[in-house]
């Protein structure tokens, strides 16, 4: 946390590096607020002004988040995901290095809606075996899950659904997924979103919905996905 004013590099672009290694460490790598401003720029002896030039390059590649009334946090490391590797979340997250812990897991059977039971070519109302998760690392929530299955396949609610969801549809009843089609848009997460992620119903969530098939192409999961925004990065990769 020092500068040093005789350097030939400038001092916004020290600062810059001060403010990368620091959130880097283990205190504020996990979203925790930065000093406010006044205070940072008296530690570091420069004039706010220099001090905000670093700020607003770390905010800009999406390192640091600035919220008005509240402060400049740490942005949390962002999950991956995309339509080129559209693995299971658990598979996903394995990828990732990213130790999974279930925060909620709820067995239903509810009635599928229009779009629902057009997709799996039913009559509105059929009930449906719904699968209900809120997912994350060991330290927070991230994602709210809820996955409606096909009327036609197999499930008892008896299955083992800590294991991989397509792991275990495979290994129990011989459904191998195949194809996945996506849809992908943002709003704000609202009250019951927010408190499942534990964030605020203001703060904007990536909405992610996963229609799967089989290698017949047979629909076998609705599945549509709430994500914390500071928490997900959808990726697309296109070849020409």
């Amino acid at each position: 946390m020092e500068i040093d004013h005789n350097s030939s590099m400038p001092l916004h672009a020290q600062a810059e590096m001060i403010l990368r290694n620091l959130i880097e460490t283990e205190e504020y790598k996990n979203g925790k607020l930065l000093p406010n401003e006044v205070t940072l720029s008296k530690q570091l002896g420069i004039a706010r002004n220099t001090l905000r030039q670093a700020i607003n390059k770390l905010v800009y590649e999406g390192l640091l988040i600035r919220k008005k009334g509240v402060g400049t946090k740490v942005a949390r490391k962002s999950i991956r995901g995309g339509v080129k590797n559209w693995l299971s979340f658990s598979q996903e997250m394995k990828f990732l290095g990213i130790e999974v812990r279930n925060f909620e897991l709820h067995l239903s059977h509810k009635k599928a809606s229009g779009e629902i039971s057009s997709f799996f070519d039913i009559e509105e109302d059929t009930r449906c075996f719904v699968l209900e998760r809120v997912r994350g690392n060991k330290d927070y929530p991230f994602v709210y899950f809820i996955s409606y299955f096909n009327p036609s396949l197999p499930l008892t609610g008896e299955e083992d659904y800590v294991q991989p969801l397509y792991k275990m549809l495979e290994t129990c009843y011989g459904i191998v997924v195949m194809t996945s089609r996506e849809e992908v848009f943002a709003r704000l997460a609202g009250d019951e979103i927010a408190e499942k992620l534990e964030i605020d119903p203001d703060d904007p969530i990536l909405i992610r919905k996963r229609f799967v098939y089989d290698q017949d192409g047979k629909p076998v999961e609705y599945n549509i996905g709430y994500y914390r925004a500071d928490s997900f990065t959808y990726t697309i990769e296109a070849s020409r």
